[in-house]
């Protein structure tokens, strides 16, 4: 009459210890001989992709176990598309990474028709580079200070709502006064500065200064943009003669709701995965996300491109998401008004 207790606890052992083997599974056991995707939510060519591609092309040594990683393109509504469908489909393991424009995190805390997600439960790994985000006028264009923006019109080029190719300039007309028309709709960079070339538009918002050096040293070079405003917290020490946002700000109001946008820069070119990913995986995708910020080769390569890396933790990057989604609810208001 025991035999079957017997049987029964020799089984409960057996799943006690299958569930505690698999439990214990270490990272690198997890990683090896997987392959990881790398989401980038915007089109090939652009500077996120150059990013996106660039690090995936280095990650996989540094993440334990070596698992081969695999950029994809999933563009769509300023990488609103890749952002839901991280939260919702990808596997929640921390086989799928991704890097996605730095405002579409917030298209949630504005009200934004289409984000589906908790930006606050992605697992943010850090930042490639602390941004300074530029407006900028076509050469051929009559503006070409952020005063004559306040008197003539610029019409500029966009990806989807909620991205700040959109945000930023919507913001700024409120705001500081000027005159920007925002035309929408372009899946990234790269279409939108063929726009710029063949004079459709006359230029472009939430523009990196670092992708300028990186992808348009050509038109740097000619001379052929009139840089009008910077979006940061401090401007770069390479343009001490373009004005601050913030500085323009008349009320303090006002500079609180040019700071919403502007803490964002902080993340510049943002890489995060999914919600419940187990700690341990966490931890060593952030630390690998940060030594291939340091990694000679990956350094080397993003010289070649002209990537600017000024690296930002995955903890520093998951706060400043947790702050701006605190900030005040009446600021957010008024700042929405004009995001949507």
């Amino acid at each position: 009459m025991f035999k079957p207790i017997a049987g029964a606890a020799a089984i409960g052992l057996s799943m006690l210890w299958t569930g505690s083997h698999a439990h214990a599974e270490t990272p690198a056991e997890f990683f090896k001989g997987k392959q990881v995707s790398l989401y980038i939510g915007f089109s090939a060519g652009g500077t996120y992709d150059l990013y996106g591609r660039v690090v995936a092309r280095h990650i996989g040594k540094h993440i334990p176990g070596n698992p081969s990683v695999v950029p994809k393109n999933l563009e769509g509504a300023g990488s609103i598309r890749l952002t839901n469908f991280m939260y919702a489909q990808a596997p929640k393991d921390g086989t799928a990474l991704a890097t996605m424009g730095r405002g579409g995190a917030f298209g949630p805390l504005f009200g934004m028709k289409g984000a589906q997600f908790d930006a606050q439960r992605f697992v943010w790994l850090g930042s490639a580079n602390d941004e300074v985000s530029l407006c900028a006028s076509w050469h051929l264009s009559p503006v070409k200070t952020f005063d004559d923006l306040r008197q003539r019109e610029l019409i500029i080029a966009a990806t989807g709502p909620g991205d700040e190719s959109q945000t930023v300039p919507k913001l700024l007309n409120a705001v500081l006064g000027s005159k920007f028309k925002v035309i929408g709709g372009y899946p990234g960079s790269n279409e939108m500065t063929i726009s710029i070339e063949r004079n459709e538009t006359q230029g472009r918002c939430a523009f990196s200064w670092a992708s300028m050096k990186s992808v348009h040293r050509q038109w740097l070079g000619e001379k052929k943009l009139n840089i009008l405003v910077q979006l940061s917290y401090q401007k770069h020490p390479e343009l001490p003669d373009v004005p601050l946002a913030g500085d323009l700000a008349k009320t303090e109001e006002e500079k609180q709701m040019i700071n919403l946008l502007a803490a964002r820069q902080v993340m510049g070119r943002p890489f995060f995965t999914t919600p419940d990913v187990p700690a341990d995986r966490t931890a060593a995708l952030r630390k690998a996300f940060l030594d291939v910020l340091s990694d000679p080769e990956f350094l080397a390569d993003a010289d070649k491109l002209k990537l600017e890396i000024t690296p930002v933790s995955g903890e520093r990057v998951q706060g400043i998401v947790r702050d701006i989604y605190a900030t005040p609810r009446a600021v957010v208001d008024k700042v929405a008004e004009f995001v949507k």
